[in-house]
């Protein structure tokens, strides 16, 4: 475990040397941009509440697609899984319902949790009743709710003023609570972090847990033990999906507040990778997502201190990607 989780950080690190000399090449100091970015990310509460910002939906997701992977389903499918439940939440948020907080927030959050799982059993019933691979169907679904959310937007969830694609504000009775005032860090957070141990405690305290590690490790020896592996491959990808979904359900009613075509700056893509260098171990993927979130949080930084341009931010996080799914990709070969 310790040199596996070794060479996961040794991958990120190679990523991270990737982008320095890619920053280098650009004409500008490499220490001082990572500097800046630390700075920026880590030296404030500001900051760090930046950091708890753009953790959270990759924190749940990642744990969703580290389920999926654990029971080896490629899903593919996090982001239009998280579009979809952001979209029945605003979609419910901004009915005008004479409920309180204490109710609508829930009921917000249980229709990204169901829409989410929805869209993924669209693929599991594709896989299981036809056979079709769930790469394809999930990439595909992901762009069919990419472009309805575009149609929504410009037609029946437009805002009433009719001025921009997107949808009216969500009400009180559905957005999450701020934890600090003058700054953006919000319940949502708990949520993920109580998500963490109850995920683990699933994976390697449940029945259910035991069956989806051996589906993984083995289809054909599971089913030849009497397992259920049809129904196994169901349950996990709705509960991969549903995460995914109750992630975007709290991004769009804690931070957003709206939906627009660019909701999601990639979250469910960038969950794979977060998945991956956790190990599909839960609280690697904790770890993960905060690594995520720092160099999100801190690229804004990077670029007015450092100079250092928004694509190179994002070139930075590519190669951080890249190296740890060569990483995986090599010792999955071995």
């Amino acid at each position: 475990m310790k040199s596996r989780a070794a060479s996961s950080l040794l991958a990120a690190a190679v990523g991270l040397a990737a982008g320095a000399v890619a920053i280098l090449l650009s004409g500008s100091n490499p220490l001082s941009a990572y500097a800046a970015l630390a700075e920026g990310a880590m030296g404030s509460a500001y900051g760090w509440s930046e950091v708890a910002v753009k953790s959270c939906p990759l924190i749940i997701t990642g744990l969703g697609v580290a389920l999926a992977f654990r029971a080896g389903i490629w899903n593919i499918g996090a982001e239009g899984q998280l579009v979809a439940g952001a979209l029945l939440a605003v979609w419910l948020g901004t009915r005008p319902l004479p409920i309180p907080a204490v109710i609508g927030l829930p009921l917000t959050l249980g229709a990204a949790f169901v829409g989410g799982a929805l869209l993924a059993a669209i693929a599991a019933l594709l896989k299981l009743r036809r056979g079709v691979d769930e790469v394809i169907s999930t990439i595909m679904l992901n762009f069919i709710v990419l472009g309805l959310v575009g149609y929504l937007v410009q037609g029946p969830l437009m805002e009433a003023a009719g001025r921009y694609p997107q949808s009216d504000a969500m009400l009180e009775f559905a957005r999450v609570p701020r934890l600090v005032g003058g700054m953006r860090i919000h319940l949502g957070l708990v949520a993920a972090l109580l998500l963490v141990p109850l995920c683990s405690y699933l994976l390697f305290a449940t029945r259910f847990g035991f069956v989806l590690r051996a589906v993984g490790a083995n289809p054909t020896a599971a089913r030849t033990a009497g397992m259920a592996v049809g129904r196994c491959t169901l349950l996990t990808f709705a509960v991969s999906g549903a995460l995914a979904g109750l992630a975007g359900g709290i991004e769009v009613a804690a931070v957003t507040y709206r939906m627009y075509e660019s909701f999601s700056p990639g979250y469910g893509y960038t969950a794979i990778a977060v998945a991956l260098l956790g190990r599909l171990n839960p609280v690697g993927v904790l770890l993960a997502a905060l690594l995520f979130g720092v160099l999100d949080a801190g690229s804004g930084s990077m670029q007015r201190v450092a100079g250092v341009s928004s694509a190179l931010v994002s070139l930075i996080q590519a190669c951080v990607i890249f190296a740890i799914t060569a990483n995986e990709y090599r010792s999955a070969a071995r």
